[in-house]
C-alpha cells in the first residue's frame, strides 16, 4: 500500500511561487507513475502534471511554462514547482501514484485521475489577486 503525504501549500499573491512536495512510502514495484491533480470548489478534479517511470513529464496546457513536476527518487519525494501563480490556480492540490505503471507519456498519452490508484489528502493553494 502506497502512502502519500502532500505539503507546501499556502496563500500567495498573484505572480508568486510555491513548491509542493509529496512524500511517498510503501512502494512494491520499481515502475511507477506519479502526478498532481487539483480540485476547486464546485468543480471536477483536473489533471495538472504527471511523470512516468522514464521521467517523461506531461502538463495540462494551462500550466505549461509555469509549473514543473520533478521527483527525487532517493528521497521518495515528488515535487511541483509553481511559478507565476494566478487566481485561477486556487484549488486543493492532490498527489497521486500508480504502480506498477507501464504507461509512457512520451507516446502522448493524456493521464487522468482514473489512472492512479493511490491519493494523498491534499494541500490547499490559494492565490489572491
Amino acid at each position: 500500500q502506497v502512502h502519500l503525504a502532500e505539503s507546501g501549500g499556502g496563500s500567495v499573491q498573484s505572480g508568486g511561487s510555491l513548491r509542493l512536495s509529496c512524500a511517498a512510502s510503501g512502494w512494491t514495484f520499481s515502475t511507477r507513475c506519479m502526478g498532481w491533480f487539483r480540485q476547486a470548489p464546485g468543480k471536477e478534479r483536473e489533471r495538472v502534471a504527471a511523470i512516468d517511470s522514464d521521467s517523461t513529464t506531461r502538463y495540462v496546457d494551462s500550466v505549461k511554462g509555469r509549473f514543473t513536476i520533478s521527483q527525487d527518487n532517493a528521497k521518495n519525494t515528488l515535487y511541483l514547482q509553481m511559478n507565476s501563480l494566478k487566481p485561477a490556480d486556487t484549488a486543493m492540490y492532490y498527489c497521486a501514484a500508480d504502480e506498477p505503471c507501464f504507461v509512457s507519456y512520451s507516446s502522448g498519452y493524456l493521464f487522468s485521475p482514473a489512472d492512479f490508484e493511490y491519493w494523498g489528502q491534499g494541500t490547499q493553494v490559494t492565490v489572491s489577486s
